[in-house]
């Protein structure tokens, strides 16, 4: 028996109506993980509402507001096999009113796919997103160049928006930490093979650029955590709460927590994909049914782990924060919005400890756009995080405010909750 695919997940990021959800669209359509008879009855639907080139959009946008409005509104994911790997592709929205939802699908998203159409180039949305898959700890991109057949599949236009990536890039991503693609989702070029259309472009398709992605680091030595990003009740079945498993290993029958509602339970049996699985490992999306919790008692943010080692409920904590961009200034008793794992909530700045850059300066009155500081946070409800050197993905977090990301930070030290 052949050993199993490495998984990887994927985020398809960018500005709204750049062709995020086509790209995935035809790329599953391209790689025979989307039928011609599905492809067909989307169509259908896509030229009923009078939207005939949304027909592979309508793949990843599956709900009547999304398809109404012809926007993607939550994050939506879908299996994708190639000979390399096992991919969850996830597709990110792209409007501002829904950054929250496109930050739940980047913090469990091993890379990224930034998607920007030629024609529009670098909008405000490119620049948040890309910010973001940096915050929370992205470190492999594809920057598809989209609509290239607006711009006649120019190749001045083509580099002129990869220089234009480049200083986008600079201090977030390494050069050997990205690569740059032209593409028409809409028309398939460039999509699984190269195109006749661009024969000065000599670099790998976008399936290729995917497939040279590394597999992710498969942390099972560590205790489990696995923060929920949804939790469905169905009929005949029971709870099902959804997530990806950040470490550890987690299989039915075993005891867990939830944290920070601290309710124990056993687990019935997991599914990814719709499949059973004897196991859960580290990098799998997966559903899992648990025995006696009501509806409504867990939410998205908390956290699971073994009864024996519960994750960590932070009274406060201690995080170096970097100032990414505030119109005026934070000082002690600032209440932002952190976005942290799957979990939103505000959280209060109760003390600037020490400015640590660009000038070292002790219990600073203020910050401003471009300091970097270690500060202590006090968090308005019970939130589960840990310590980013003993768990990066529940110890990083994203701070939002006033429609934009204002501050990154890791955290150093944490207070428990002592009940």
């Amino acid at each position: 028996m052949a050993a199993p695919k490495p998984r990887l997940n994927v985020i398809f990021i960018g500005h709204i109506d750049h062709g995020k959800s086509t790209t995935v669209g035809r790329l599953m359509y391209d790689t025979k993980n989307l039928s011609e008879q599905d492809y067909r009855k989307l169509q259908a639907i896509a030229e009923e509402k009078g939207k005939s080139t949304f027909a592979f959009a309508y793949l990843m946008d599956i709900t009547k507001e999304e398809r109404d409005r012809g926007i993607t509104i939550d994050v939506n994911y879908k299996k994708l096999d190639t000979d390399k790997f096992s991919f969850t592709i996830i597709d990110a929205p792209g409007h501002q009113d829904y950054v929250k939802n496109m930050i739940t699908g980047t913090a469990q998203s091993d890379a990224a796919v930034l998607v920007i159409a030629a024609k529009d180039g670098i909008m405000a949305q490119t620049k948040e997103h890309a910010y973001l898959a940096q915050v929370m700890g992205i470190k492999q991109v594809v920057v598809a160049i989209n609509k290239m057949d607006e711009i006649n599949y120019s190749e001045e236009g083509f580099k002129k928006l990869k220089a234009d990536v480049a200083t986008l890039f600079k201090g977030k991503f390494k050069d050997d930490q990205y690569v740059v693609i032209p593409i028409s989702a809409w028309n398939g070029e460039n999509i699984v093979k190269p195109s006749p259309k661009m024969p000065w472009y000599k670099g790998p398709c976008l399936i290729e650029a995917m497939n040279n992605f590394k597999a992710a680091e498969v942390l099972t030595d560590k205790p489990l955590r696995l923060p929920i990003q949804d939790v469905y009740s169905i009929k005949g079945v029971g709870m099902v709460p959804v997530g990806r498993v950040e470490t550890g290993i987690l299989r039915p029958n075993d005891k867990i927590i939830i944290m920070p509602e601290e309710i124990v339970t056993q687990v019935k049996s997991i599914e990814e994909h719709h499949e059973p699985l004897p196991e859960a490992l580290p990098g799998d999306n997966i559903g899992f049914n648990i025995k006696n919790v009501e509806k409504g008692a867990i939410k998205r943010g908390s956290v699971v782990g073994h009864e024996t080692n519960p994750p960590t409920v932070a009274e406060e904590f201690t995080a170096q924060i970097v100032v990414l961009n505030h119109p005026t200034a934070i000082t002690a008793g600032y209440t932002p919005v952190f976005h942290i794992h799957t979990a939103q909530m505000s959280c209060t700045i109760v003390e600037l400890i020490k400015k640590v850059a660009p000038t070292v300066e002790e219990a600073p009155k203020f910050l401003k756009t471009g300091d970097a500081a270690v500060v202590r946070i006090k968090p308005t409800q019970p939130l589960v995080c840990e310590t980013f050197k003993e768990f990066p993905q529940l110890g990083r977090f994203a701070i939002r405010d006033m429609g934009k990301t204002v501050a990154a930070g890791v955290i150093q030290d944490i207070k428990k909750r002592v009940k």
